[in-house]
């Protein structure tokens, strides 16, 4: 649904009122264009901090054709600031490199990127001052990512230690998160726990030779996963209950998939799937659990129906599912799953503890599986969407809809594409180091962490 308020306040005629009253005005935002270039217009990125991460971080950007500044950028306007502090190892480290980023916040571009790159903090760390650091990282990234403007975000990539920087996947998050693929991603970190991954041949089809299956993908979120993933150079399986047939056949006709009619919450759901992508393409290598419903009541009221409906089809079916496909020999090899959570499971939400028990759920069996999925090779996350543009969203009441969509950041909600794009990079072959992680696509959220 479009954001009219948006459009009133970036160039029509509420502008100057916007202004001068302090109302939010909500940027437009840098996604990813064909052609437009991993920053966009403005390809100079400042790289700060000192020792061989920092050298190498910046050779890497190098390679990837982008002009990088060591430390300063002089007065030039900058389209994305990384901050490498993979060496600090106590509080007083972060001074130099996190200053030395802050002198050049003001000429970052609009739409522009601030990534800081850290080692992930673990509460097996015995030094509690290098715990302490990297805790503070996350601090800095999170107040950061309220505070930059037009459009901009701020990221961090945590690295595992004993993990390089320049593994496949560490490499990989530091790309997205610069690229217009994370325009609505801002305060979040993806953690990288292995050196597994490989990097794409072809960034601009990483998918390439995959075959995808996308439960409740006939509308809405789901479609877009499917399209964005057959865009990226998937075979895709679009799957949704009978009763959206129509509309699921639409779907699969445009991004020249298979129609699967399925309700997941059937006992046999996971083999069904599994057995349907092996006769049409001889093998099943992603599953991305989208589908999911709402029953929203508060707690006095609620009763066995909403509550159960809402259990069995977004948590309890997932499980089964689950189990169903790491049974099955098609899915053996380098298994990965995504599975849309909510922040509504971190944060909660009134009026909706049945859909809260089961996205929070989600998240605690994304962490369970992550190190049978590690066995196999492959991985297991997690995305959180927050407020997304969507027919369900459409039919929030307006006023609900307008606080909605301004409590982040960015100040307005996300789109469908956004998410899709956070899942394509997450079931890709270069994120693998990335496993039983849940990345928040909410624009900062207020609420919750």
């Amino acid at each position: 649904m479009a954001d009219k308020y948006q459009e009133l306040v970036n160039g029509g005629p509420l502008t100057g009122v916007a202004k001068t009253l302090g109302l939010p005005q909500p940027p437009y935002l840098r996604r990813h264009k064909p052609g437009a270039g991993l920053l966009g217009a403005n390809d100079r990125v400042l790289v700060t901090g000192s020792g061989p991460d920092a050298d190498a971080i910046a050779e890497q950007l190098a390679a990837w054709e982008l002009n990088v500044r060591r430390d300063s950028a002089a007065d030039k306007k900058v389209g994305a600031i990384v901050v490498v502090l993979t060496e600090a190892a106590r509080p007083t480290d972060l001074q130099g490199p996190v200053l030395a980023a802050a002198k050049h916040l003001r000429k970052l571009d609009k739409g522009g990127r601030v990534v800081f790159v850290s080692r992930a903090k673990s509460g097996d760390i015995a030094d509690a001052a290098l715990n302490a650091v990297r805790s503070g990282v996350e601090g800095i990234v999170r107040s950061l990512g309220h505070e930059v403007r037009g459009g901009a975000t701020a990221n961090g990539v945590l690295i595992a230690d004993g993990v390089d920087v320049t593994a496949p996947s560490a490499v990989a998050s530091l790309r997205f998160l610069l690229s217009g693929r994370s325009a609505f991603i801002d305060g979040q970190f993806l953690t990288v726990g292995s050196a597994a991954g490989e990097l794409p041949e072809d960034w601009d089809r990483p998918l390439a030779g995959k075959v995808a299956a996308i439960t409740g993908s006939a509308r809405g979120i789901g479609a877009a996963i499917a399209r964005q993933m057959s865009s990226l150079g998937a075979k895709v399986i679009v799957i949704d209950v009978p009763a959206a047939g129509e509309a699921l056949a639409t779907v699969a006709n445009e991004v020249d998939g298979l129609a699967l009619q399925q309700d997941i919450t059937a006992a046999d759901a996971g083999t069904v799937i599994a057995d349907a992508a092996v006769q049409r393409y001889g093998r099943l290598d992603i599953v991305v659990h989208n589908a999911g419903i709402t029953r929203d009541k508060m707690l006095a009221n609620m009763d066995e129906a909403k509550w159960g409906a809402v259990i069995a089809v977004n948590i309890e079916s997932q499980l089964r599912m689950n189990e169903q496909l790491l049974a099955h020999p098609a899915f053996a090899e380098s298994p990965r799953i995504a599975a849309l959570a909510s922040t509504s499971g971190i944060a909660g939400n009134r009026g909706q503890t049945n859909y809260a028990a089961a996205k929070a759920g989600v998240i605690g069996m994304v962490e369970s599986l992550a190190a049978t999925f590690a066995e196999r090779g492959g991985n297991i996350n997690a995305v959180a969407p927050g407020f997304i543009e969507t027919e369900m969203t459409a039919a929030v009441p307006f006023v609900n809809r307008q606080v909605a969509r301004r409590v982040n950041s960015l100040q307005q909600g996300g789109l469908p594409l956004d998410v899709a794009n956070a899942i394509a990079f997450l079931v890709s072959d270069q994120a693998l180091g990335v496993n039983g992680e849940v990345l928040r696509v909410c624009g900062q959220n207020i609420v919750g962490k």
